[in-house]
């Protein structure tokens, strides 16, 4: 990957970013969207498409709603994106195993996306009292400006963690890749929905439904059913 890519790749991570809190939300900012994208300004929009399906469930449940502030699943969707396709291309390693391990290792990082978004958050509280006291003066061009300031805190912190999670994120898989790709390759199928079923646990375990338990169970054996009269 060129230089370009990477600066392509960070621009995306910003806007994603500011979709998930501070600007417009039209959910860009979702895995399924955000991977894809990532994929697409680099050339490859299949690789993105396969880490955003796997991706996408693990965080269907948790929002950054309030003051709640889960891993940035945004982030973590571009950085293993990007991971995919610049260690897969260093390695000459490609397909579903290599997406597989970028989403892996991926994953753990995006617990730097809170320390980030927690400080993002806390510039912002200062920004708020400087704006504050700008409009009581009269100064709605200073007030202006805390505004901006306050949408570009968060566009660096989703740039920091996606900048942290392929740095530390390509390192990691230059180092386990080689070793690692043929039992990925073995597993197939069975890893891949893996993630998937945990990612529906996940999502069940966040659904406010009585016996969501039991619910979960009649659709699992009435979807069996469904295949076995097929």
């Amino acid at each position: 990957m060129a230089v370009g890519d990477y600066l392509l790749a960070g621009l995306v991570a910003m806007l994603t970013g500011l979709d998930r809190v501070a600007l417009i939300q039209i959910m860009i900012s979702r895995p399924l969207v955000a991977a894809p994208l990532t994929g697409w300004v680099l050339g490859n929009p299949l690789v993105g498409m396969e880490v955003g399906m796997l991706l996408e469930l693990l965080w269907l449940g948790r929002l950054p709603v309030g003051a709640a502030i889960p891993p940035d699943d945004t982030q973590v969707a571009v950085g293993a994106t990007v991971l995919a396709l610049s260690v897969g291309h260093l390695l000459d390693l490609h397909g579903m195993p290599m997406v597989i391990l970028s989403v892996l290792i991926a994953i753990p990082l995006g617990k730097f996306g809170q320390v980030f978004d927690r400080l993002a958050r806390h510039t912002n509280d200062r920004l708020a009292l400087s704006g504050h006291d700008a409009l009581m003066a009269g100064n709605t061009t200073g007030l202006e400006r805390y505004h901006l300031f306050g949408l570009a805190s968060f566009a660096l912190a989703s740039l920091a963690t996606a900048v942290i999670i392929v740095l530390i994120g390509s390192f990691v898989l230059y180092s386990v890749a080689p070793l690692l790709i043929g039992a990925v390759r073995e597993t197939g199928l069975s890893l891949q929905y893996s993630l998937i079923l945990v990612g529906a646990a996940s999502l069940l375990g966040t659904i406010n439904v009585n016996r969501s338990a039991s619910l979960f169970c009649a659709a699992f054996t009435g979807t069996m059913l469904v295949l076995w009269m097929r």
